[in-house]
């Protein structure tokens, strides 16, 4: 396992499977890591866990005296029907969380140099044929709204000292968390073919180069500014499915159909039926230009890793 060059790392809003992947990853480098958030970590033994309401500055802000980086993970999970109460939430939890580090790192005397912002990859929206990178257009809707506004508040907040990397992330799998898991149970029971037309396009990342990425920009000096946080090769729905049940062995896979799935989650799982019949083809150029190279840059490899692999 390669040494981090890094004694202590804050993640705020670090209890989510990224939070915590991201947390192993730091302390088996032999990184000190304090996690800040609402609720204290799942088999938390260690004590570095230091409590948080997600939306003002109070004691926590003491942590973060001293440390090399802070990762702001913050934010309500989109993985729910978008009534107006929570889409309120979901936004003021991201803008909020923000503004709150911002102010905390303003009353250290010795701040961290580095300040890595959670954002989204739905900021272009779900436009069928555009291929996305850093300098595309913002979409139209809610997620583009509430990344639009997410970065705004980090270009307010962030001192001029503190160098900021903001990381506009795709479709993370892993098999702790997310929607990995659900996918591949429901292709186990025979249900993975194609959802909706099937050619909607999924920009997809193994949570290992996610955490990688963050890695390289907690220590490398030269990043900053936006970055999309995405395997370099996204897919259509279809051939997401299609890869996944070949990887699990399952030849056949019933199709689900639009209003099959609006009608599911808003009945059965609530949830926004939105997130998989819509997409977008998102590329990480910057990454690419500045030499970053993905352990998982393919589909295949990544669900084999991730189904294969009992580690």
């Amino acid at each position: 396992m390669t040494e981090i060059n890094v004694n202590h790392v804050i993640i705020t809003g670090g209890t989510g499977f990224l939070g915590q992947a991201l947390a192993k990853r730091l302390e088996q480098g032999g990184c000190s890591v304090t996690v800040v958030s609402r609720n204290r970590p799942r088999g938390d033994q260690a004590g570095r866990w230091v409590g948080w309401d997600g939306r003002s500055v109070g004691d926590w802000a003491a942590a973060l005296e001293g440390t090399d980086a802070v990762v702001n993970l913050a934010g309500r999970t989109v993985d729910c029907r978008k009534t107006s109460d929570r889409c309120d939430e979901i936004l003021r939890s991201r803008v909020d969380s923000v503004y709150a580090v911002g102010e905390a790192i303003k009353r250290c005397d010795n701040p961290p140099a580095v300040w890595v912002q959670a954002a989204t990859a739905h900021i272009y929206g779900d436009p069928p044929d555009a291929v996305c990178d850093e300098s595309a257009a913002t979409g139209f809707g809610l997620a583009p709204f509430v990344g639009e506004r997410w970065e705004a508040a980090l270009d307010q907040a962030c001192p001029g000292s503190i160098r900021p990397v903001v990381m506009r992330t795709s479709f993370v799998l892993g098999r702790s968390g997310g929607a990995f898991p659900v996918l591949r149970r429901l292709a186990r029971l025979g249900l993975g073919g194609a959802i909706g037309t099937g050619r909607q396009w999924i920009s997809w990342l193994h949570i290992d180069d996610m955490v990688r990425v963050v890695l390289r920009a907690i220590e490398d000096e030269a990043m900053r500014g936006v970055y999309n946080v995405t395997a370099p090769a996204a897919v259509t729905n279809r051939e997401f499915m299609r890869t996944l049940r070949r990887t699990i062995g399952m030849p056949l896979g019933l199709p689900s159909p639009g209003w099959l799935v609006r009608l599911g989650a808003a009945t059965l799982i609530d949830t926004d039926p939105e997130l998989p019949l819509y997409g977008r083809n998102v590329v990480p150029k910057r990454l690419l230009d500045e030499g970053f190279v993905f352990d998982y840059p393919q589909l295949d490899g990544a669900l084999r890793e991730l189904i294969e692999c009992r580690g």
